[in-house]
């Protein structure tokens, strides 16, 4: 008798890595299906505060538990479970901001993400919760269900909310407003417009990398306070100008350059349009008109932020969607613009660059 165990006589062929139900495909559904679980430790830190309590100095877990006022029973996991993903790291016992968190996370650093976090946790994670129902009926899941007008709707009377909303905006924006500093050729250019500017990250930072601009900003006059402060802030209250308005009732201001940074997204096709051909009589002859969004890739395969944040619009907005390039550059042609092209900004966002 044998002594070996019951089985096959020869060894199993290798299973391919990416063959049909194996391991590494279970795991990556998986971490699909559950990233909502991920997304809301971290979405809670970033509104608890966490890491910015953090900044002050590394602190035990008992005593980041008392700051933050957490029960005792799972915060050890809830801290843990941050270290695990990166953005605290732990040293006997004692947690500490990781680089990450120290950088984008922590509130008043000049390149904090928080605030499209906090919005995130506050507004969009419910919201999220309803796609099915805006899958089937088409329409919007926010207020507008409740017979109100909209995220817009009472924003701009709010001081807080609007407040919030421009942090949220600035964290969406950071990376593109730096990346576009270097991405397109300023030398020739003196003026530079900004329309539905926030709070002035992005002239604020094409400004300083490119001393000889002069820019405007130009959005709702609820923003302007904000806006002033960002530019005085950064010592540039003489170069650069606010001007209240409102860009589908009002002619956009002139410049060399023109900038629509996450605002064609928000509107109808046939609105969007309508900014696109108010943008065009504004520029000079031989100006340029920059659009940049999360844009979809021409082939709908492969930038799932844009593919997502098109769905957010729907969520949000009655007729505002993400597109591709080579939509917009379709738009531009149609509106009289001679030439246009793409280029990559930073991370899932990417710009069209036209020409009058």
């Amino acid at each position: 008798m044998s002594d070996t165990l019951p089985g096959p006589e020869t060894a199993p062929e290798t299973i391919s890595e990416n063959a049909p139900g194996t391991p590494s495909e279970i795991d990556r559904l998986l971490e699909v299906a559950t990233g909502f679980m991920a997304s809301k430790v971290l979405l809670v830190a970033a509104r608890l505060g966490l890491f910015t309590e953090l900044a002050e100095g590394p602190l035990s877990g008992e005593e980041l538990r008392a700051r933050l006022r957490l029960h005792p029973r799972s915060a050890r996991d809830y801290f843990d479970a941050l270290v695990a993903l990166g953005v605290l790291e732990r040293a006997g016992g004692v947690y500490a901001n990781a680089p990450v968190a120290a950088r984008h996370l922590v509130r008043g650093e000049p390149a904090y993400l928080g605030g499209l976090l906090e919005m995130s946790d506050a507004r969009m994670y419910d919201l999220w919760g309803r796609l099915d129902e805006g899958l089937r009926t088409g329409e919007p899941q926010n207020e507008i269900t409740a017979g109100e007008e909209g995220i817009y709707a009472d924003l701009y009377d709010d001081a807080d909310r609007l407040d919030a909303f421009q942090q949220a905006m600035t964290g969406l924006s950071l990376r593109s407003a730096h990346a576009l500093a270097e991405a397109f050729d300023w030398s020739a250019q003196r003026t530079v417009a900004d329309i539905g500017c926030a709070d002035g990250t992005v002239l604020t930072h094409l400004l300083r990398r490119h001393p000889h601009l002069r820019g405007t900003g130009f959005d709702l006059a609820a923003v302007g306070p904000g806006f002033r402060r960002r530019v005085e802030g950064a010592g540039l209250a003489d170069r650069v100008s606010f001007r209240a308005g409102d860009f589908f009732a009002e002619p956009l201001p002139g410049a060399d350059v023109l900038i629509l940074g996450h605002i064609l997204s928000n509107w109808t096709l046939a609105r969007a349009k309508t900014l696109l051909s108010k943008a065009y009589e504004a520029l000079p002859e031989g100006g340029f008109l920059i659009v940049y969004e999360t844009l979809i890739d021409d082939e709908r395969r492969q930038n799932v932020p844009g593919l997502l944040m098109s769905l957010t619009m729907l969520l949000e907005t009655p007729g505002g969607f993400e597109y591709t390039g080579a939509d917009c550059r379709a738009w531009l042609a149609d509106t009289g613009f001679r030439e246009s092209r793409v280029r990559h900004l930073a991370g899932p966002e990417s710009m069209v660059i036209a020409r009058k």
